[in-house]
């Protein structure tokens, strides 16, 4: 199950179990409003591991970060990615992909503990 929650500052990627026959069109769809978003914010992705894109979804996911790298990297303050196989290896090929802060964790709690110190001051 694919869901994105806007928060003001937080958006929250979910691809979670159950995993449907919608997930990959979902996920892109998500992508989308990320790629789109105006404001400042700050990325939480939650993967449960079992959800797979296909070559195409893949082709697209691709096509999609070309397209928004730059804006992201203007708009986006941090990346916490969430997956029960988060590996240090994992960690540093996001962190090349992005310009922005980006952690890899196994823990939900921590990563958003990360995010919080890219929040700005209120």
């Amino acid at each position: 199950m694919v869901s994105l929650e806007v928060g003001q500052l937080l958006l929250t990627l979910r691809f979670l179990p159950p995993y449907t026959e919608a997930d990959e069109r979902d996920y892109l769809t998500a992508l989308s409003g990320i790629g789109n978003r105006e404001d400042p914010f700050m990325l939480l992705t939650l993967f449960g591991g079992g959800g797979r894109l296909s070559a195409a979804g893949e082709r697209e996911q691709a096509l999609w970060f070309k397209a928004t790298r730059s804006r992201l990297s203007e708009r986006c303050l941090a990346i916490a990615i969430v997956r029960p196989d988060a590996t240090r290896k994992m960690e540093e090929t996001f962190q090349k992909l992005w310009s922005m802060p980006t952690r890899v964790f196994q823990d939900e709690r921590a990563a958003r503990d990360f995010l919080s110190s890219y929040a700005p001051a209120a």
